[in-house]
């Protein structure tokens, strides 16, 4: 992590990424990507993945999106793509 501001959390086993999203928006801001998580409420009230997350930039040479149905399943998809792009997201 670049500059290390005191942001590495204790991770509760028992809870999931989604308790670390906003730690690893802000890493990959860090170094240069740009990103964003989003909830769509038509896209829910359609029983459709309802969370997106987006990235783009920085030292990935194509941008990406993972939909999930839950922001858990969204995180998780996405984190396997970025580690899968050479991204190693230290959570």
């Amino acid at each position: 992590m670049t500059g290390n501001r005191g942001r590495w959390p204790k991770i509760d086993e028992e809870r999931g990424v989604e308790d670390v999203t906003l730690l690893i928006l802000e890493w990959l801001g860090e170094q240069g990507v740009n990103a964003m998580i989003r909830m769509d409420a038509e896209r829910l009230a359609d029983n459709a993945p309802a969370w997106t997350f987006a990235v783009s930039g920085g030292p990935l040479t194509h941008g990406m999106r993972a939909d999930g149905m839950t922001v858990q399943q969204c995180m998780s998809v996405a984190l396997a793509r970025l580690r899968d792009s050479g991204l190693s997201v230290p959570f």
